[in-house]
């Protein structure tokens, strides 16, 4: 099997993280180009919590997230994928499942390496990876780290 793209989904936590070391692995092996996706919420679907906020106002938490998102992005190259000199930056809003999955098919992926469950960590394999593995057109790699309660 060749690698030419591979895809690391990270919601920034320290789970998904630990897919890290396979990432860097194949990276190595194979010459592949690497894409990390982080996936923001989108605040407009969400129920007000604390008064209505106008459009304008969740344009700005928007942007507030992307360039949050693009500082991390950067500061996970510069200091776990030795600059990354194939390193593809990615951020979107919606469903994370559903966003890997497109993801998938829009940039002709090889190969997954994702994390079994992320920042809440709450089963030991999260419906986030539950979904992408169910429906992937191409291998997934799932790196086990929650503990089995």
């Amino acid at each position: 099997m060749r690698i030419n793209k591979l895809l690391w989904p990270t919601d920034f936590s320290e789970n998904a993280g630990k897919a890290l070391p396979q990432v860097h692995s194949l990276m190595e092996k194979y010459g592949c180009e690497v894409h990390v996706l982080y996936v923001t919420q989108e605040l407009a679907y969400h129920e007000p919590w604390y008064g209505e906020f106008d459009q304008k106002h969740l344009d700005k938490i928007s942007v507030w997230q992307n360039e949050q998102a693009e500082k991390h992005l950067n500061q996970i190259c510069e200091k776990y994928l030795q600059g990354c000199p194939m390193y593809v930056r990615h951020v979107s809003s919606g469903d994370p499942a559903t966003e890997i999955l497109s993801l998938i098919a829009r940039e002709n992926i090889d190969i997954v390496v994702m994390a079994t469950c992320g920042a809440k960590g709450d089963f030991p394999f999260g419906s986030v990876a539950d979904r992408v593995v169910k429906n992937s057109p191409v291998p997934v790699v799932t790196v086990p780290v929650c503990p089995v309660k």
